[in-house]
């Protein structure tokens, strides 16, 4: 497979500048995103994943959830950890891992070389066709090699949809890809060991409280405009109340290249 194409400049700097903002709130505040890690690193260990001699990855790591909990449950490093945020990436430094600054829309890094473990959780999904760059990290695994992945799917945040439908305003939720998608394109390359689409329930507290937790961990960015003053009121207005929940669709998936 030829190399990912580039990504759209803007929208991949608007995220990077996004989670940079974000980045001093993140340990704190992406309780979701560590739940996901540990649900990972656990599925991991029942399926007795062992890694064979060579690199291991985090993709998208931030300050390193994932790594960090598998390294621990697994016993298996060190862990280069890669993500175009910097900021981010230093939120997880106290530990000395090892770490890289790079854009994973442009492939992974040329020092990754048959990779013997790639492991990313919510962070395909901001990448330019996500399921264009899954096949790129299946087929950049060594034989043997294991890929194990979390991220939000589009079943995520239907109450948001919603509101924008009632309100008659542009949605600027991230549109997420489709969790069987990107199952498919992993049973073509990989022995997948776990295909789980769980969904996570959050109380709502009304959609001003929602977006504001967005944005302190930096999860804001957006294809779509800017909603102008008088679109979010609508917007807020148009807010289901406390009965219905906040729902993140979330795939995980654990595969092994035969």
């Amino acid at each position: 497979m030829s190399r990912p194409d580039s990504p759209e400049p803007c929208f991949s700097e608007a995220v990077r500048g996004c989670f940079s903002e974000g980045a001093s709130r993140y340990p704190n505040r992406a309780r979701l995103q560590a739940a996901v890690a540990q649900r990972l690193a656990g599925l991991s260990a029942r399926h007795g994943v062992s890694f064979p001699p060579g690199p291991l990855a985090d993709l998208g790591a931030g300050s390193g959830l994932l790594s960090r909990a598998l390294a621990t449950t697994l016993g298996q490093g060190p862990w280069l950890r890669i993500d175009a945020c910097s900021a981010l990436l230093e939120q997880g430094a106290s530990d000395n891992a090892p770490q890289i600054q790079w854009d994973l829309n442009q492939g992974l890094p040329p020092i990754l070389e048959q990779p013997a473990g790639l492991v990313s959780s919510f962070a395909l999904q901001w990448l330019e066709q996500p399921e264009e760059q899954l096949e790129h990290w299946c087929d950049q695994l060594q034989t043997g090699g294991w890929l194990i992945l979390g991220l939000p799917t589009s079943g995520s945040f239907s109450l948001w949809h919603q509101a924008a439908e009632r309100a008659g305003v542009p949605c600027t939720a991230l549109e997420l890809p489709s969790a069987q998608g990107l199952i498919a394109c992993a049973q073509q390359r990989l022995e997948l060991k776990e295909a789980q689409v769980l969904r996570f329930s959050r109380p709502n507290r009304g959609g001003l409280w929602f977006l504001q937790q967005i944005k302190a961990i930096g999860a804001q960015a957006s294809r779509s405009p800017q909603l102008n003053p008088g679109q979010l009121r609508r917007l807020l207005r148009a807010w289901p109340g406390p009965e219905e929940a906040i729902v993140w669709e979330v795939l995980l998936l654990l595969g092994q290249k035969p």
